[in-house]
């Protein structure tokens, strides 16, 4: 974005003054600016009207009394282009268009011509719905809206209109600064909007929703600068496309698609993935108000055996920490709980001293002082309208709550167990006392955890920064080198493989009492590049009787798969000792994202349990050994059931190596499958390979 844009996008999004083109749509626009609270001009465009909303209007763009900051244009598509150039060269700061029938109909040309002529003008759209700022009271918006704001919140930005309208009217107080409807995103994209709201201090969190990027490496850059700045970004990343596609003679397309590069740019990134609209907001919301802790202890308090045992279940299925009380809390606890109370973490308070705050606050401060707790949580659900004289009791505890979590400097949520069972009144009222109102148990831990791996995650990145994203042209339509060719530019780049030979038929026997018995036989050719499935490989042969049997059937047996597959060339190898465990190692590149490493179970378990992670490159050793640690096969390599346990920082410090070559390598190598890689002790032995190059 040109230093002219950004100062005009400011413009568009805080404005002093917007101009109504249009009709009906741009009426239905004045009238939301009007409601949103706009203090600043406003002016209207209609040659045929006399006012909008009793704006009056002017004839023709060029009749506007002083270039706008803010323009809603909702006029024919015909009409866009013109109007654009026009707003261009009379100065005006942004433009929001309403306008459909563009790249979305297949009109890319009307598209390039609107990019052309919107200049350095701050556009939001085509065929969007618009912004709204909560915090200036500024709105361009084409329908009615809700949401708002204390003064603070969250920034979003959707790729669906509809979609922006029910956030606005969602029943979740979500403190709301901007709303932005992207449209086309013609001119201003998702990455722009990020870079934008990262800078503003109004902004708490990010909130994006994102059906696909244009530009990752200014995603990347964009993202980073939230995570330097403190301010978290939380994605719903949805629909499925066909990028990082093309490379489909491997395994690797059935384990890392456009979803996991998506979440290897996430994690990267330390942006926050979601899948669900609710759960959307509600993290949002948790960060917003109540903001990221500072570690992972967390202190759960309820009046209900239910409740804390709910708490407890989800958060061991998700990896969150309710830590045991210790012994002196144990016994401060005891006496400030009634006797039927047991102290625990989770912890039911019990009804005795429910809703008496003069009771529950030493409850709550010693347990947290106790727990030495980094986040808490407590469960209320609130009665229903017109059964409401409990309130009070629920207020209490909330405000005692509230207190103690302040005191401590602990980021703090009030979760209803179900949704609905924490009314408009009592969520504000919470907010005002710097508690997020939480509304579903799941939502509320699943944010929580979040929160921390956002903490961890922009710690982490402080101290391993990563180096920029190399997206860009990738080799079309590479041919697969041989067995053979593949391992030995992989032994010229320092990765093992087993001792092995390339011979024919006849010299088979010599060969295999080279290398000595027990040996594997593969066929080498260029038509077989699974060669399991053609029967082109015998394991573990014995002796020289067995190894001409097993040549004679491997032929016969190739021949019935493709009889063009045939050759008379095998490669004869000493069989590696039993590992470990068995790995996929998968170098990659994609056009948008750049080059990739992919690691997980490899061998027969490669797509049978599909226990895979994407990393994207270049990376660092710590960062592929935290993406090996958490595969499920990792269990094998720390020891398992007394086995010897990996070297993993070496096995990790390998794979690094063998990235950095396959970087240094862009452009001469298409792709590396190594599968399977045994991993031994303190080695890895790459066992098979297939490689990827341009063809000659």
């Amino acid at each position: 974005m040109t230093p002219a844009r950004r100062e005009n996008l400011e413009r568009l999004l805080k404005p002093r003054h917007i101009a109504f083109i249009g009709g009906r749509d741009a009426t239905i626009a004045v009238r939301e600016a009007r409601r949103r609270g706009f203090q600043g001009q406003m002016w209207a465009v209609n040659p045929k009207r006399a006012d909008l909303d009793g704006v009056g209007c002017v004839p023709s763009i060029s009749d506007l009394p002083e270039p706008p900051d803010a323009v809603y244009l909702a006029i024919p598509a015909a009409g866009v282009t013109d109007a654009l150039r026009e707003l261009e060269q009379m100065g005006a700061g942004g433009v929001v268009c309403f306008s459909a029938g563009f790249k979305e109909t297949g009109d890319i040309q009307s598209e390039r011509d609107l990019i052309e002529v919107a200049g350095d003008m701050a556009l939001i759209g085509p065929n969007c719905y618009g912004m709204i700022n909560y915090i200036d009271n500024a709105a361009l918006w084409s329908f009615e809206h809700g949401g708002w704001s204390p003064g603070y919140g969250a920034a979003i930005v959707t790729q669906s209109g509809m979609f922006s309208s029910d956030i606005t009217m969602s029943a979740r107080s979500l403190p709301m600064a901007y709303m932005v409807s992207a449209g086309n995103q013609a001119v201003l994209g998702i990455e722009e909007f990020l870079d934008a709201f990262a800078e503003d201090p109004a902004v708490r969190a990010i909130g994006l929703h994102i059906e696909g990027l244009r530009d990752i490496a200014a995603f990347e850059r964009a993202a980073l600068k939230a995570l330097d700045r403190g301010v978290p970004v939380v994605a719903l990343k949805t629909g499925n496309s066909a990028i990082g596609a093309t490379l489909t003679v491997s395994h690797t397309g059935s384990l890392s698609g456009s979803s996991e590069l998506y979440q290897a740019l996430f994690d990267r990134t330390g942006v926050i993935d979601v899948t669900s609209p609710s759960q959307f907001l509600e993290t949002l919301k948790y960060l917003c108000v109540a903001g990221a802790p500072q570690g992972r202890r967390v202190a759960g308090f309820t009046c209900s055996g239910g409740g804390a045992t709910m708490l407890a279940d989800h958060s061991e299925r998700i990896g969150v920490c309710f830590p045991k009380v210790g012994s002196a809390g144990q016994e401060s606890l005891t006496s400030l709980l009634p006797e039927i109370a047991t102290v625990s973490n989770p912890l039911d308070y019990t009804t005795p001293i429910w809703g008496q705050g003069d009771k529950t606050y030493p409850v709550f401060a010693t347990a947290l002082s106790a727990l030495n707790a980094d986040l808490a949580v407590l469960v209320q659900d609130y009665p229903a309208e017109g059964l409401d004289a409990s309130k009070i009791y629920y207020q209490n505890d909330a405000a005692a709550f509230a207190q103690a979590a302040q005191e401590h400097s602990v980021p703090a949520a009030i979760c209803a167990t179900l949704p609905e069972n924490l009314d408009r009144g009592t969520r504000r009222h919470l907010i005002e006392l710097g508690v997020a109102p939480m509304q579903g148990i799941h939502e509320t831990l699943n944010a929580m955890r979040d929160a921390i791996w956002w903490s961890e995650a922009r710690a982490r990145t402080r101290i391993d920064r990563p180096a920029a994203l190399r997206p860009g042209a990738t080799i079309q339509n590479p041919m697969v080198l041989t067995e053979d060719k593949g391992k030995s530019w992989l032994r010229q780049m320092a990765v093992a493989v087993p001792n092995g030979h390339v011979c024919n038929a006849a010299e088979a026997a010599g060969v295999a009492q080279d290398i000595g018995y027990p040996v594997a036989l593969k066929m080498m050719s260029p038509s077989l590049p699974h060669k399991t499935e053609a029967g082109a490989v015998a394991l573990g042969i014995k002796d020289a009787e067995g190894l001409s049997s097993a040549i004679k059937a491997m032929t016969a047996s190739v021949a019935a798969y493709d009889r063009a597959a045939v050759t008379d060339r095998f490669l004869i190898e000493a069989m590696s000792p039993k590992p470990l465990a068995e790995l996929i190692v998968t170098l990659r590149a994609d056009p948008q994202f750049g080059p990739s490493l992919v690691i997980g179970s490899g061998g027969v378990l490669t797509e049978l349990v599909r226990d895979a992670r994407t990393v994207l490159l270049p990376a660092s050793k710590d960062e592929i050994e935290r993406a090996l640690c958490s595969l499920r096969v990792a269990r094998l390599l720390e020891g398992y059931r007394g086995s010897r346990q990996a070297d993993i920082p070496r096995i990790a410090d390998a794979l690094h190596r063998l990235c950095t070559e396959f970087l240094k390598a862009r452009g001469e190598v298409a792709e590396i499958e190594i599968n399977p890689m045994f991993v031994y002790p303190d080695h890895i032995v790459a066992v098979d390979a297939l490689i990827q190059v341009p063809r000659s």
